[in-house]
Formats: C-alpha cells, structure tokens, sequence
C-alpha cells in the first residue's frame, strides 16, 4: 500500500494556494504532485482546518451475512467441498 504524502508537503501546497496566490494545478505542478491531490488537500484543510491524511483502512462489515451465511456454514458441515465445486452448487442453487 502507498504511503500518505509528508504533512510538510501538504502544507506547502495548501501555503502556495492559500497565501500565495497560486491555483491548485499550478501547485501541484511546483510541488511534483497530482492535481487531484492539491485540490482534495485545499478542499480538506478548507472544510477541517487540518492537512492531516484521513485514516487508512479500518473496520469492514462481514459480505456474506443473514441467510447465505447460514446456509454456506451448514453446506461446510455437511461433506467436504472444493471451492470450485461450491461455486458449481451456487450456479445451481
């Protein structure tokens, strides 16, 4: 996974917009970074008052919930399986 962007970078960038009269396309020109990243930190410093990167990753909700999750378990129980064959069965099913 990439790293965030250093907090001295974004900082410079939003300067260069904010106190130096610069659009956000010609900072991230001088700055060596996207466009669209010059225009997400102007917008998030506008909107919070803070540069620093939003949290990455985090808590993901279980795909497989309520009835399918009941009834892959029982399928798991019942004989053994390949996963190929499991998708065969959910073709069918």
């Amino acid at each position: 996974m990439a790293k965030s962007y250093s907090l001295d970078l974004r900082h410079r960038v939003i300067s260069a917009v904010v106190t130096g009269g610069m659009s956000r396309r010609q900072a991230a020109a001088r700055f060596g970074v996207s466009p669209s990243s010059a225009i997400n930190w102007v917008a998030r410093f506008g909107a919070t008052g803070s540069a620093a990167p939003r949290k990455v990753g985090g808590y993901k909700l279980r795909t497989i919930r309520g009835e399918h999750a009941v009834w892959l378990i029982a399928r798991c129980r019942e004989k053994p399986f390949t996963f190929r064959g499991l998708v065969a069965e959910l073709r069918i099913v």
